[in-house]
């Protein structure tokens, strides 16, 4: 109709009247007579208004007419029927049969008229057509028929709300893209139940996806939300209320839901902010539904956003970017060398867990990772009804919840910055967090310390390597009996660490009898007179007793004779019973050569003499493990080669062995081949990438009030750190060592 009629509009004379809102038109305008429209006839919608519907009595049975409307068809027909009026034109509906347009009379709008004697209601879909400034006078119209209760408005009664129609409060949480949790002002956050949920009044967001049922993201729902985190989160906001709404959700359940306008700052309408950007769209109401106070402002905005292709309304295909996710522990060990070496990265947190874990969104790294503070630990929360549900539920602690709280009012979904400088066994990055810009920066470590709502790692203060700040804090809440100061403390009972017999280092010389792993050996000492008495007397009682086996008990721990075929002959060696296997033979050690075998009871065991026992004649071979070293089991490939380096070294050849003491039955000894000043054997399994060291816990229990072992832990360190940069043995693939230091 443009390209034919001046201003779109165009002179028809109203033929009949449907009903209050739809006629037929007989076009008079001359300009058309040249397009051969001159006294065509169209049906004519009009524009923002839907009137009741007029009853057919041709049907069978006769169809009657809505509520009030013949009264609405009757106020038409008085003043518009057979009249020649302009109309202008906005478009057609969906099957293009029908014209949409506004009538202008010469006393004003038809339209208005009809919705301020409540004969109609707004029509959304074809408001929409409309341009944008002839929508208020529709609205205002529609508004006093309803407090007025006129026309299909005398049953109408405002939205009751459960709260208050409109305050102010601090946006704590973005939970979608149209949705957030708002904590009002004057409120005490010492409950997730003061919390608000309130969604944008008319606005659509991209629905997000669900991992579990394989359902995707909708285009532009990520980008949605964090705008929406980018405008909101943090700040102050003032919230109007509209409407309410029952929303299903899981397991047949509604939650009652407010919907309403939320300002911040210069922005009247953050929800117009994201319409605009074409990051949502403004919600398709019916025409008895209630709306947000500003939808024409929300439609105008998105009619916008379409014209320019912005966001979901463009014509280019949406390509969803992809986030890494390094919760899995192999990836974040794999990835947790480039975090380091970044230094001070920004980041997002995505989740609280408790008060110094989170889930954080790296946007440098393009990955999402699990990151703990490393300094300080922060009491259990209560569980959420997943882990409930899973049966994984740890019990809370005291202030569990308040640290928990703390975090999400602070830190959650704001961007921070991190400080890498660790990377646990299951994944979890560890390091410093700091909030704020510029003056209000601050370490997020020392807030949660000096409130009483975390404390200080006591292994780290064992170390010394808990700064002095966050002793300090500690101490200073511990004085002013804040947060979980405030209550008596509850001494656990903790696991003991492994006990140490650290006596006077000794020197001796030693050969390697058995090597049962890369550092996991049995020796015997050079010049030992139990050694060769011990071989003289399991001689002679082979010669008195013969090779045929006796019965004896079976029982784990009990020192027995077992024959041993060494070469082409046989003979009795003292041995203690490990274990009985399913197939009835046994495992036993023998005690003075460090060797396992399994061996059959009846044939190949003995009772021993009391005079041979080990209570008498102690074990000649001593087990022992190379100290501070850790390596693979046989079963890998790096074991074995770590196996295979000692044998290499040390196999045969008379060794000096510095002896630190004693753990778990095992002494914890340094191998020389030479000279004790010389570099030792632990050193060369390290610096050829077969050995690494204990962590941190392992090597302070063993160093503890052991110079020697401090001595030794350093070397180490300083060979395991040119291995990982020479990229050997275990450290091929990388910084990190793919295995759990457990």
């Amino acid at each position: 109709s443009k390209r034919i009629c001046t201003g779109g509009s165009v002179k028809c004379v109203i033929e009949y009247v449907f009903d209050g809102s739809r006629y037929r038109c007989l076009v008079t305008d001359p300009e058309l007579e040249s397009a051969g429209l001159l006294y065509g006839s169209f049906t004519l919608i009009l524009a923002g208004v839907a009137c009741p519907r007029v009853g057919n009595p041709r049907l069978n049975p006769p169809s009657p007419s809505e509520p009030h409307a013949d009264a609405a068809r009757e106020f038409v027909e008085l003043r518009l029927l057979q009249r020649e009026l302009k109309i202008s034109l906005h478009g057609t509906d969906k099957s293009g049969a029908c014209v949409v347009g506004t009538v202008h009379h010469p006393r004003g709008s038809i339209g208005c008229e009809l919705l301020k004697s409540g004969l109609g209601r707004i029509s959304d879909w074809t408001i929409r057509m409309m341009p944008p400034g002839d929508v208020p006078p529709l609205r205002i119209a529609e508004n006093g028929a309803k407090r007025a209760n006129l026309g299909v408005f005398e049953s109408y009664k405002p939205p009751t709300l459960t709260g208050a129609s409109e305050f102010t409060g601090t946006v704590v949480e973005i939970i979608s893209g149209d949705t957030m949790m708002i904590l009002p002002q004057g409120e005490v956050f010492d409950d997730d139940k003061k919390l608000k949920k309130v969604s944008l009044a008319s606005i659509r967001a991209p629905r997000a996806g669900n991992e579990r049922t394989g359902k995707p993201d909708e285009p532009f729902a990520f980008e949605c939300k964090d705008r929406l985190r980018l405008l909101a989160v943090g700040k102050s906001a003032k919230v109007n209320i509209h409407y309410e709404k029952e929303i299903p959700m899981s397991g047949n359940k509604t939650e009652k839901r407010q919907f309403g306008t939320v300002s911040i700052g210069k922005r009247p309408d953050i929800g117009e902010v994201l319409v605009s950007e074409g990051l949502a769209t403004t919600q398709r109401h019916r025409d008895d539904d209630e709306k947000s106070a500003r939808y024409d402002e929300l439609v105008a905005a998105e009619s916008i956003s379409k014209a320019t292709g912005k966001g979901v309304h463009s014509s280019k295909e949406y390509k969803k970017k992809t986030i890494n996710d390094l919760s899995d522990p192999k990836k974040a060990k794999t990835s947790a060398g480039a975090l380091q070496r970044a230094g001070m990265t920004k980041a997002v947190v995505d989740y609280v867990f408790n008060g110094s874990r989170f889930k954080l969104r790296v946007p440098s790294e393009n990955c999402f990772v699990m990151f703990a503070l490393s300094n300080v630990r922060c009491p259990q929360p209560s569980p959420n009804a997943a882990a409930v549900s899973r049966g994984q539920a740890r019990a809370a602690e005291p202030f569990g919840d308040a640290s928990k709280r703390h975090s999400r009012i602070n830190v959650l979904q704001r961007q921070v910055e991190i400080q890498c400088t660790g990377v646990t066994n299951g994944g979890v990055m560890t390091g410093n967090l700091f909030v704020g810009q510029g003056a209000q920066r601050r370490d997020y470590s020392i807030e949660l310390v000096a409130s009483g709502l975390a404390t200080v790692d006591q292994r780290k203060i064992d170390y010394g390597e808990a700064p002095k700040v966050l002793i300090d804090s500690q101490s200073a809440a511990q004085n002013n009996r804040l947060g979980i100061w405030s209550v008596k403390q509850v001494v656990k009972d903790e696991p003991k660490a492994k006990t140490f017999e650290n006596a006077e280092d000794q020197l001796v010389n030693i050969q390697i009898s058995e090597i049962c792993s890369g550092n996991h050996f049995f020796f015997r000492v050079i010049g030992d007179d139990s050694s060769k008495v011990i071989d003289d007397s399991m001689k002679l009682f082979t010669e008195n007793n013969g090779t045929s086996g006796a019965p004896c008990e079976i029982k784990p721990g009990k020192v027995v004779a077992a024959l041993f075929k060494d070469g082409s002959t046989s003979s009795w060696y003292r041995a203690k019973i490990i274990e009985q296997t399913d197939k009835g033979k046994v495992k036993v050690l023998f005690v003075d050569h460090g060797n396992v075998s399994t061996v059959s009871p009846a044939s190949q065991l003995r009772p021993l003499d009391m005079a041979l026992g080990t209570d008498q004649i102690p074990a000649v071979a001593k087990e022992a493990v190379l100290a501070m070293t850790k390596v693979r089991s046989l079963e890998e490939e790096d074991g074995l080669d770590a196996a295979r380096c000692l044998q290499g070294i040390a196999w045969g050849k008379d060794l000096k062995a510095r002896l630190h003491g004693e753990s778990d039955g095992q002494l914890l000894v340094t191998l020389f081949e030479g000279d004790a000043e010389t570099s030792s054997i632990n050193e060369k399994l390290v610096i050829e990438g077969l050995a690494r060291v204990p962590n941190r816990k392992e090597m302070y229990d063993a160093g503890r009030g052991n110079s020697s072992l401090n001595k030794l832990k350093k070397e180490l360190q300083s060979a395991q750190d040119k291995a990982r940069k020479m990229r050997k043995g275990i450290w091929i693939y990388g910084e990190i060592p793919e295995e759990d230091e457990e």
